[in-house]
């Protein structure tokens, strides 16, 4: 029988013991064996620490990405391998594309996140320069640096792929080394999915580890530069929390544990709606996709008193159209559990919910299958229940399976306090298509849940569903569901690194940051060199590389052609009487973006050269009002490049600053360029 391999420190490692059997969730057969018995668990994570940390710390932000971008590419072009493994577990092939699909899209979406959100660089700057005294030569800047642990990342059952996937994406990026330790009924896909990144080749060797088998003794060697992030039971969270390496040397901990996720249909989603028949197929589709192994399922639905019947009637002729069996068999539409022992664990969760309320639809004990054996796999029937609400049950009992309570409520205010009983959930919904109690819902839910949709007819069509966490929005939510958060964009990479507060002057800010700061030194380069920095290729120029122009005297005319050519005819600019009476100039005074416009034309170099694009202004402040009569000069400064490694042009970041004849700035704001690489 094939024993899973672990990958660490370099090469595979296959237990000498026999291990646990793992089995195919439809079949019942043994599929593979497990054990990490002979594992040096300390050796482990000092060669992620020593080897694979610096390999990927010698990269910046966007090499780490385009090397995201090429394993999501290559495990697309190998999927067909992952989804064959997947049927075993029990998944019908829309539950497997879901999971091998939704893993690769987590890949590309960080890989595409580190290539527009982050420098081309190793160090990220965060947030802006705090001046920390009145001459301006002493200032504090944030800046956020590479963990030099392991991110330890143990996932759960239901989703082998897209799991690993989904932790190992934003501490790569972080430039963070990780070490995958998978839950045991689902092993061999993890195990398959690790074999194809080995074979890639395309991750530096220590930056990912593989543990098929328990943890062994790994926690007991973990520094404060770890990470450990936990997908799974909240008593397994809670043991693995309070384990004493994690409390005495405050390692990073992020759980992410049970849930029992709420959906709330709307008083004005009746039958016949749109937002009823949206509130009724989420509901099911949630009970079936991935069996409703989901750990962010629908596991109560709320619904008003008034509309308990109907949802009930709905959801259950819907339910009863589906068919449970092996899941490569044509017409399937649900597959087997995990497990045979979590097909026992949501017969128990079913006993305890049926003791609060009543069983409407499926039998836990029994169920019609087809090409399969209902016992030997790991099958159950789709249970719908109702209870009562102000019992304790539905609110604390999580079946984790094709499992769903139907509660009704009063009004908002009662279906807000009943959510809170669940306290803490990774996701709810409310559907409907009132604002104002959307809002209300929303507000009142929001402080125990991490994610919230609001679904519709006007979203429903783009709508992903309810239960899909998405690469850009956080995933995690407060005291049940493990206090944890994982990925929301870039929030889930400054996770797995340090931010830190620097204080120092201009111009040592400047060097540890790679960005210019007000107040260092700046390079004329018209004066110092004979050239315009508009002149300068990509790899020509330099961080500080300035110009300085004006003065141009701002007149009448300039003011009234303006208003003419754009038709901007505020009265501030055009109403001498009225402009009087603005408390803020007491006259007219020149439009701002006129004052922008001013500027650009005193720094801009008009011949083709290498700047080859303007494609934005960020951060425009206008700050002092522009009279009749002043003088403008505009500094416009070298702040920040990023190169692309893969164009012929990289980024340009500059500083301007427009004063006025007394020195005073009346605008300010960073310039956006494209500028050719001189190679090409």
């Amino acid at each position: 029988m094939t024993k899973l391999r672990s990958y660490v420190q370099g090469s595979w490692h296959t237990a000498p013991d026999e291990g646990r059997a793992l089995h195919d969730a439809v079949t019942g057969t043994e599929v593979a064996r497990l054990s990490s018995t002979g594992i040096d668990f300390a050796a482990a994570l000092e060669h992620g620490r020593r080897v694979g940390g610096p390999a990927l710390r010698e990269l910046t932000f966007h090499q780490r990405a385009a090397l995201l971008k090429a394993l999501g590419q290559y495990l697309r072009e190998h999927r067909e391998e992952l989804y064959a493994v997947s049927a075993q577990t029990g998944a019908t092939p829309f539950d497997s594309r879901f999971d091998v699909d939704g893993g690769i899209g987590v890949l590309l979406a960080y890989a595409s996140k580190g290539r527009r959100e982050l420098p081309n660089d190793t160090v990220y700057v965060d947030g802006a320069v705090e001046p920390l005294g009145r001459g301006g030569t002493f200032v504090g800047q944030h800046i956020c640096t590479s963990l030099r642990g392991v991110a330890v990342q143990i996932n759960a059952f239901n989703f082998p792929v897209w799991g690993p996937l989904e932790k190992l994406a934003p501490a790569f990026l972080a430039g963070v080394p990780s070490l995958i330790k998978p839950a045991s009924p689902t092993a061999f896909l993890t195990a398959k999915l690790i074999e194809l990144i080995v074979a890639s080749g395309l991750l530096p060797e220590g930056t990912m580890q593989f543990v098929a088998g328990g943890v062994g003794d790994l926690f007991d060697h973990l520094t404060e530069q770890d990470t450990v992030a936990f997908t799974g039971s909240a008593s397994t969270a809670a043991r693995l929390r309070t384990h004493p390496v994690i409390v005495n040397r405050a390692v990073r901990f992020t759980a992410e544990a049970d849930s029992l996720n709420l959906s709330i249909l709307g008083p004005d989603a009746t039958p016949g709606t749109p937002e009823f028949d949206l509130y009724v197929a989420q509901l099911v589709a949630e009970m079936t996709v991935k069996a409703g192994q989901k750990c962010t399922a629908i596991r109560r639905a709320f619904v008003p008193e008034r509309q308990l019947d109907a949802v009930v009637d709905a959801v259950s002729a819907r339910l009863a159209r589906t068919t449970v069996g092996n899941p490569l068999t044509e017409g399937v539409r649900m597959g087997a559990l995990a497990s045979l022992e979590q097909r026992e664990e949501v017969r128990r969760s079913v006993k305890a919910l049926a003791e609060a309320g009543r069983i409407v639809l499926g039998d836990p004990e029994r169920v019609e299958v087809v090409d399969a054996d209902p016992e030997r796999g790991a099958f159950v029937a789709p249970i719908l229940l109702v209870s009562d609400p102000d019992r304790a049950e539905p609110h604390q009992v999580e079946a984790f399976g094709p499992v769903s309570t139907v509660l009704p409520y009063h009004d908002a205010a009662h279906v807000i306090e009943l959510a809170a009983r669940g306290q803490g959930s990774l996701t709810g919904s409310v559907v409907t298509a009132d604002p104002a109690f959307a809002r209300t819902i929303v507000l009142g839910v929001a402080p125990w849940h991490g994610r919230l949709l609001v679904l519709n007819e006007r979203d429903g069509k783009e709508s992903t569903g309810h239960g899909s966490p998405l690469p850009a929005l956080v995933h995690g939510g407060p005291g049940r569901a493990g206090g944890g958060e994982e990925m929301g964009g870039i929030r889930g990479v400054l996770h797995h690194m340090q931010r830190t507060a620097v204080q120092a002057d201009p111009d040592t800010l400047t060097a540890i940051t790679g960005r210019w700061v007000p107040g260092s030194q700046r390079h004329e380069t018209l004066e110092t060199e004979g050239v315009h920095p508009f002149r300068k290729h990509l790899e020509q120029l330099r961080i500080g590389d300035t110009i300085v122009a004006g003065p141009r005297t701002v007149t009448q005319e300039d003011v009234e052609h303006f208003a003419e050519f754009t038709g901007d005819t505020f009265y501030a600019h055009m109403d001498e009487r009225a402009a009087a009476a603005n408390p803020l100039f007491g006259e007219r005074v020149a439009h701002g973006y006129l004052v922008v416009s001013l500027a650009a034309g005193l720094f801009v170099d008009p011949d083709p050269g290498p700047v080859l694009a303007n494609f934005g202004v960020d951060n425009l402040r206008f700050l002092t009002p522009v009279k009749f009569g002043d003088e403008l000069t505009v500094t416009l400064t070298c702040k920040q490049l990023t190169p692309r490694d893969t164009a012929g042009y990289g980024e340009v970041r500059w500083d301007a600053d427009v004063t006025r004849q007394d020195g005073e700035s009346v605008a300010r704001y960073d310039v956006l360029t494209l500028v050719a690489k001189k190679e090409a």
